[in-house]
């Protein structure tokens, strides 16, 4: 193996910790909003935060901007993740309904 195939090799290691370190975050991170959808579902809020959503959003842009990341690209992952989250806790709505 040649210098640069070893070199790929170490970055793609670290690509795949980084992978499952962020698989495990994700599924931390919906743990504790499925207990929010819960939550709200009990005290009839709605499933979506619009303001929150804001705030976070432009939050999440400023620590893309410091950590040298495209803010868009933060903006689109958080966006996602939302979705998610707000389906989520329609599904727990619908349920506790």
């Amino acid at each position: 193996m040649d210098e640069a195939e070893a070199e790929l090799k170490r970055l793609r290691g670290s690509i795949d910790n980084m992978d499952s370190a962020l698989i495990h975050l994700l599924a931390e991170r919906f743990k504790v909003t499925q207990r929010v959808g819960q939550l709200k579902a009990t005290a009839g809020l709605p499933p979506a935060d619009p303001q929150r959503e804001a705030h976070q959003i432009a939050r999440l842009r400023a620590l893309a901007v410091e950590a040298d990341l495209d803010p868009e690209l933060a903006e689109k992952f958080l966006t996602f993740i939302v979705r998610e989250v707000v389906r989520h806790h329609e599904q727990i709505a619908a349920e506790q309904n």
